[in-house]
Parts: C-alpha cells; structure tokens; sequence
C-alpha cells in the first residue's frame, strides 16, 4: 500500500508540471530578435549558442541561431539582462539589453570575431576530456579511437575501464555480468549474444558506466548500468555518410545513411548489410568414474556459422517551437544465421583402450525478425534545467530455429544413428511508457521524478523428434511451450544539491512487479508478484577544479533473463549441455563505492573501491544425468560478497602519444547449498588492460591493445587466465571526408577459454575458441558531415 499511495503522489506532480503560474502569465511579455554573422566570412553564424542572464548571473533563457543565423527568443520578463553568444573557434560576443513590458527589441546584426589563438589551439592540442565524473556516472568519450573508427560497439566497450566481453558476447562490469545495457537510455535488444556487432563503434559519441545507479535508472543489473550513448546528426541541411568493410574471414558490410535537418525538422535515416563468417574450435576431454564403471570420452567440435543481417532505421523530429519537439521513429532488423558444425567423439573404456568412435554433422538455420516503433515528446522551458519527457517505445520480434543432426557409430564399425531433429519458435510483444520531469530549484537544488509502465509477453516453443524408419517420434519427452509474462510498474523521486565545492544526491525508487512463468504441458507454474523499495544516495566533493571524491550506495535487483529461465537444451552435443531453471529467483545486491578523479587536459587518474553483498545470487550447478551428460543449469546461492578495488589511468605526454591502463581486482566469498551440494566458496581473480596510440605524420595513426583476465573459480569451475591482443591502423584523406581504417582482433588467436568442471563422478575439460583472429579493412566517406558529427541511431528496444 505504501508503494502505491507513493506512486499516487508522483501522478499528482505530473499533473502539475507543465503548468505556468499566474504570475508567469502575468510577467511574459518581451521578444528579443537579431542576425548573427561571422565577420570573418561574412556569412551566418548557424547552431550558435545564445544565453540570456539576470545581472546576477542566473541563466533564464537559451536558443540557437537558424541557418540564416537569426535569432528570436521570447517570454522574458521587464529588466536588465546580459546576452552571451557563443560559437567553436570565436570569441564570446556579450551584449547588455534593458527591456520593458510589451516590447519588442530589434537588435539588428552582430558579428562574432574569429579567435585566432583558439583555432591554432584546437588545430594541434584540442581533444575532449577522456572521462568526466559526475554524481551517478562515469563517462568516457570516444575521442579518436581507432577501433571507435572500424569495430562495432562491442570492440569499443573492450577498451573502457572495467568493461570486458567475453567471446561468447556476454559483458561484464568489474568482473560481474549482471550488467543493465542500455542504448540511449532505454533498454536493448541489441545485447544478446554478439548482436552488439551489428552497431558500428564509429556511431557512438560516448559510454556512460553506472556502477552505482541513482534513482532515475531501472533497478535492474546488481553490477551496474552501461548506458552507450549515439552521435546525433547536428548539420543544418542535407548531410550523410557511406561505409564499407571487407574482412578475414570473410566480414563484408555496407551501411549508407542520410540525413536532412532544418529549422523545423530533422529527417534520419540508416541502413546496413552485413554478411559474416565466424568459425570456431572446441575441444573436451571428459572422464567418468562411478563404483563399477569408468570411461573417457574425447571430443572436437569444429563450427562455421554464416550470418545475414539488415537492418533499417527511419524517422524525424519535429520542432514546434522552441520548447516543444516530437520524434517518430521505425526500426527493423530481419537476421538469418546458417550454422554447420562437425563433432567427432572417442569413447575409451576403463583399461585404457579405444571403445568406440562417433561422428555428428549438425546444421541449423535461424530467422529473426525484430521491429521497434518509438515516440518521444520534450517540453522545455524558460529555466534551462527544467524539462518534461514522454517515451513510448513498443517493440515486437519472432524467430525460427531448425536443428538437424546426423549421427554415425565409425568404430568398430560403420552404423547410421536415428536422425534427430528440433525446432524452436519465439516471439514477443513488449510496450513501454515512461514520463520523466526535471524540476530546478533554487540555490542549486533539483527535484526530479519519473513514473514508468511495461508489459511484456514472449512465447517460446520448442520440439525434438528422432527418426523411427519414415516416422518421427517425440524424442525424449521433449515437446513444450513456455508463456511468459512480465508486468512492471515504477515510480521514482530524486533530489539534488549542489552548494560550494558538496554536492548529493538521494533518491528513492520503487518497482511493482508481476511475473507468470508456465508451460503448456502444465509441469510448472510459477507466479512471482510483489513490490521493492530501492534507495540511492550519491555524495560528491570537488577539492578543486578536476579533483573529485565520491561516495554512493544503491540497491539493486537481477531478474533472471529468459534465456536462464528457458527449460529447454539444444542438442547438438552429445556430452554437454545448457539448460534454464524456470524456478529462479531474483537477486538482490546492496552496493557501496568510494571513488576519486583526478583530470586535467593530459592525464586521467581514477581508482575506487567498492563492497556489494547480493543475497540470491544466480549462479550454474552442474551435473552428469542418467545418461552420462553434463547438464548446466543456474540456480539461486543463498549469498555473495563481493569487495575490490579498481585503478585506470589515462595519459597524453606528448601531443602524438596517448597511454592508457586499467585493472580491477576483487575478492568474495560464496555461501549457500543446492541439490544436496555445499557451494561454500572463497576466491580471488583480475582483470587489466593496457594501451598506446600514436599519431603519424600524413594523418597516420596506430593503436595497440592488450587485455587479460585472470583465472577464476567457483565451488565446482576454474576458468584459467586469458590474454589477447588487438591492433588498428587509421588514415584520414581528402580534409578528413575519407578515413581508411585497418585493425586486427585477437591476432595471436590466444582468446581461447580453458574451463575445468569437476563433480560428483565426472571430470569436463574443456578448450573454446570462438572466434578465431579476424582482420577487417573499412573505407568511410562522408558528406557534410565531420568524423564528430555522425548518424543517427534507434534508440533500441525494451528487451532480448
């Protein structure tokens, strides 16, 4: 009830929010209008900025010139004011006015004045801070990366201080994958397995790391949030570029874009192609000694999967005026995946010698097909910081994978296995409604609150039969559908202040949730409903300016994702396989973190530590069935704790070279039991990354990077230590409308993950290789358009 009485009283501010007292009525009454031009080129001065400020200081007003640059900005008061405007590479032009009631002020045309000191600045020297720490975030810029230029996103996430991907596309954060990504803000389905590369690195204006989310944010990910942020387009006319990849293997990618913006409209639009081919080694060796029987059972996978994707991206805002604006926008990516993989298994029997042998060859297909409509309005007003927002964002997906897999016995003799074959059907209708008001106070104080709905349904089928001479028969009971069902409900309030050099943050967030989890076969129903109260509270100090210490704490919860709780396992290996647990429950994470920033234009100094207990924490148990194969499948540990300390330094000694390393190191320790196992544990592990780039004469530039993660263990796992190394060399032409990128990932082809299982009866060592090292060569062209100012993105969907 009292969650529910909270998100009352959040309704009833909304109700409020855009309203204008009487008094403002009363007192709007002023137009100040004027041309802008620069007087060097005696041409507009277009998307330069104009404040207004009281005598005081306080900024009440702001707008942009047009593409003619003139300027009108309305609703002022009677009173003295101080106009700034501002433009890259000129000076500030400062013009005092004095207007009364019912005026209209002309101030005819102004000329800004070129800065020839900061020109010849930003033509050698200027680059943006490589981090900024603000209260609840950390944000990294892309700067000139050169893996930004000709990766996808998830080549660029490889370089971010405790950031990490393992091969299988999974991300982590400080070496814990519970991790909320979000694209722009709003949840993705962009995350799952190695979609991220369907993003190019180049579009992406910064990476936002959240390890302590204010109240804003969803409560989901007890890791944190990483939230990547797109390049919007920002030129006044018609603007676009065309990029191409060629790769080893093969990697070909076409992705054209065009924009068009004017006062009144932005038209944005994106298209891709891409065709891949990944191939990947797995080999294991697994033996088995139960009270009368043991064996070893050798096997090599070797796969090749082939992937087709497209994508489109359409839509535009719409500027009212200058306080209101609407964006309509249509997203669509159709994939279709062709997998072939051989297996080839050794069966050796107690003594030593050979038993038996046995091939598999196992081809697959998958269609998908994921569509997202969003809708956004923004209502800002006169104070700067004051703003309204309303998303709806509603995304819609199916898919269709086939397995079919053929199995021989080739020793001692040649015998034709059944055939197997499995089919997999999903899809899923998510609709998400969220409104958000930033309300500034005075004395550096803000109110912020947010109110948020979703409803999601997926439905999943999944069928195995087994060839009976022409007849096919449901192979061992596997024949269900799951329903699943999510409802959320969430409110938040926040408020800020900033006085001197002390800075905080609380905030309060509550989330109502509602989950229905069934098959059709009626083996399980679960429903999980309830409500969960989620403090925040950041706090900031600035010794001086670029030196800041901060402290914050947040709670935090982890819903199983659908792919954890999905009862389902594919088949195509005899001796290993994943299986979900449609009884999991939710974890729960309290997270302490103390950190200090340390910046200035040529170095970045940051280490922190942190502390976070998590109770229900989802962990994999695994064990060898009635049939002698190793099942997978995650469960709930009573609790975790979890303490480290993170340390990354970036450094420009030189104007041509730029230095970066980061290392994260953290202990914890596991409690719990499960299926009459004791998963008491305590371990340690790292990860570290170091790398250097170099500008070369002629507008050359190389990048190397090197990664490792340390091994890691658990009560039943050891994963042993990784490293690997990436290389990228870049070339800008034709004043930068042109770059030619070339890069190498994982060159040494030493990205291979070494995991030993143990447990009762069994032994599993195993060697993955998932992508062997590839080499892509890009060449992009743009029109006008700068390397800083690129495409438009979608905003990304709700979920996987």
């Amino acid at each position: 009830m009292k969650h529910l009485v909270f998100m009352l009283l959040l309704s009833g501010l909304y109700s409020l929010a855009p309203a204008q007292t009487h008094e403002e009525k009363e007192s709007i009454s002023a137009l100040v209008s004027g041309k802008l031009l620069l007087q060097d080129l005696n041409r507009p001065a277009v998307l330069a900025l104009l404040l207004v400020k009281t005598e005081s200081g306080q900024i009440i007003a702001k707008t942009q010139t047009d593409s003619t640059g003139n300027f009108r900005i309305g609703d002022l008061p009677a009173g003295r004011y101080h106009l700034s405007f501002q433009l890259s590479g000129y000076k500030l032009l400062y013009k005092p006015i004095s207007i009364s009631k019912a005026s209209l002020t002309d101030l005819g045309i102004l000329f800004l004045l070129s800065d020839i000191a900061l020109l010849k600045e930003v033509t050698i020297h200027a680059e943006p801070p490589l981090v900024s720490l603000r209260l609840d975030k950390k944000t990294y810029f892309s700067g000139k990366d050169v893996f930004a230029q000709n990766g996808a996103v998830s080549d660029m996430l490889n370089g971010i201080p405790a950031v990490s991907i393992d091969p299988a596309g999974v991300i982590s954060l400080r070496g814990n994958n519970n991790v909320n990504v979000l694209i722009n803000g709003r949840k993705t389905g962009m995350i799952q397995g190695n979609a991220l590369d369907q993003i190019a690195a180049d579009q992406i204006e910064k990476i936002e790391v959240i390890t302590n989310p204010s109240a804003r944010y969803d409560a989901a990910g007890s890791a944190g949030i990483i939230n990547i942020v797109m390049k919007k387009n920002k030129e006044l006319g018609f603007s676009g570029q065309i990029k191409l990849v060629g790769g080893l293997p093969n990697d070909s990618r076409i992705s054209p874009s065009i924009n068009y913006k004017s006062t009144r409209v932005n038209l944005f639009s994106t298209f891709g192609y891409r065709n891949s081919d990944y191939k990947g080694l797995y080999t294991s060796d697994q033996s088995a000694n139960l009270p009368g029987f043991s064996a070893e059972i050798n096997s090599v996978k070797k796969e090749k999967r082939h992937d087709d994707a497209k994508n489109i991206y359409l839509g535009a805002d719409f500027y009212l005026n200058t306080q209101n604006t609407f964006t309509l926008a249509f997203f669509k990516n159709p994939t279709h995946d062709r997998d072939q993989s051989g297996l080839d298994y050794s069966y050796s029997a107690a003594n030593g010698g050979r038993d038996s042998t046995l091939n598999r060859q196992a081809g697959s297909t998958e269609h998908r097909d994921y569509n997202q409509f969003e809708f956004n309005y923004t209502r800002t007003f006169k104070a700067p910081e004051k703003k309204w927002t309303i998303d709806l964002l509603y995304d819609f997906w199916k898919s269709n994978k086939t397995w079919n897999l053929e199995t021989q016995k080739t020793f001692p003799q040649n015998n034709v296995l059944p055939d197997i074959r499995s089919n997999s059907e999903g899809s899923s209708k998510d609709l998400v409604l969220q409104t958000d008001f930033i309300q500034p106070l005075k004395s550096g104080k803000t109110i912020e609150t947010g109110l948020k709905i979703e409803n999601r349904a997926v439905n999943s089928d999944f069928l195995a039969e087994q060839q009976n001479e022409m007849n096919w028969l449901v192979y061992r009971g596997i024949n269900n559908q799951l329903k699943y069902n999510e409802k959320i409900a969430a409110a938040y309030l926040q408020f800020a202040h900033q006085f001197k050099k002390f800075s905080y943050m609380l905030g309060f967030r509550t989330e109502f949730t509602d989950i229905t989890v069934q098959d059709k076969a009626k083996s399980y129903l679960h429903q999980k409903r309830g409500s969960r109260l989620f403090p925040t509270l950041n706090l900031g100090y600035q010794f001086k300016e670029g030196q800041t210490l901060q402290w914050s704490y947040s709670k935090r919860i982890n819903r199983p994702s659908l792919y954890l709780l999905y009862p389902f396992t594919e088949l195509t290996d005899l001796n290993y396989q994943v299986m979900g647990n449609p009884n999991l429950n939710p974890a729960y994470a309290d997270v302490f973190e103390l950190g200090f920033l340390h910046t200035t234009r040529t170095f970045t100094f940051n280490p922190s530590a942190y502390v976070q207990h998590t109770s229900n924490y989802i962990q994999n148990f695994n064990y060898s069935d009635e049939n002698e194969v190793i099942i997978s499948t995650p469960f709930n540990l009573q609790s975790e704790n979890r303490a480290g300390f993170a340390l990354s330094f970036r450094s420009t000694p030189r104007p041509w070279l730029q230095l970066g390393a980061e290392s994260n190191w953290y202990q914890f320790k596991q409690k719990g039991s499960y299926d009459g196992h004791n998963f008491n544990f305590s371990g340690r592990s790292f990860t570290s990354r170091i790398s250097v780039q170099v500008k070369l004469p002629e507008q050359f530039m190389i990048q190397g990077r090197y990664n490792i993660t340390g091994a890691q263990r658990n009560a039943q796992q050891v994963i042993k230590a990784i490293g690997y190394a990436d290389f990228g060399l870049s070339k800008a032409l034709l004043k930068n409308k042109v770059t030619l990128t070339l890069d190498g990932m994982n060159i040494f082809n030493s990205r291979q993950t070494r995991t030993l299982t143990s447990g009762e009866g069994y032994r599993l060592d195993q060697v993955s290789n998932f992508n062997a090292a590839r080499y892509r060569l890009s060449f992009v062209y743009r029109v006008n358009l700068s390397s800083e100012k690129l495409i438009r993105q979608a905003k990304s969907g709700n979920r996987n």
